[in-house]
């Protein structure tokens, strides 16, 4: 197996390990009287990563690797196992707000309001330019930056809701 493709092979993994995780926690917050909101988009959202995943998998072949963005890679790994672990049960793909819970803030929350957005974010442009796939870094940051605008809205608009 090709550098890129073991370096796929991890994201696709990782990111089905995820949905798991975050099935199991929706499961449990739900159980414990927490409300989903902006369910609306969350398939389009869904349609969007796996997309990103198809695409890039299509696309990488023989590409090159460029280590110095697979170092990148590697501390962006670290913040999300960090993002996961301050949030432990609480961390869903979902927007999911317990009742009577205040949001986090200790760990990288101290840091950034969305610091798995911005985990998100980073890697959506820094996989596919490790593979110099300029283009699918482009489309898919613009299309990443639309779906955050309508769920860091509704996310916000969630947690002022639960506060009010």
């Amino acid at each position: 197996m090709t550098l890129p493709y073991a370096i796929m092979l991890f994201v696709t993994l990782q990111r089905i390990a995820e949905l798991f995780i975050a099935r199991s926690n929706t499961k449990v917050l739900i159980a414990r009287g927490a409300t989903e909101y902006g369910r609306s988009h969350y398939p389009v959202m869904v349609l969007m990563h796996a997309s990103w995943l198809a695409v890039l998998w299509a696309a990488v072949g023989g590409a090159p690797v460029y280590l110095p963005l697979l170092a990148v890679f590697a501390v962006l790994q670290a913040m999300r196992v960090w993002v996961l672990a301050t949030l432990g049960r609480r961390w869903t793909t979902r927007i999911i707000v317990p009742k009577d819970e205040a949001p986090i803030t200790r760990g990288p929350f101290r840091i950034m309001r969305h610091p798995n957005y911005f985990v998100v974010i980073c890697e959506i442009a820094v996989v596919p330019l490790m593979f110099g796939l300029v283009w699918v870094a482009v489309l898919y940051s613009v299309l990443n930056a639309a779906m955050l605008w309508v769920r860091i809205r509704a996310e916000n608009a969630a947690y002022s809701e639960v506060a009010a």
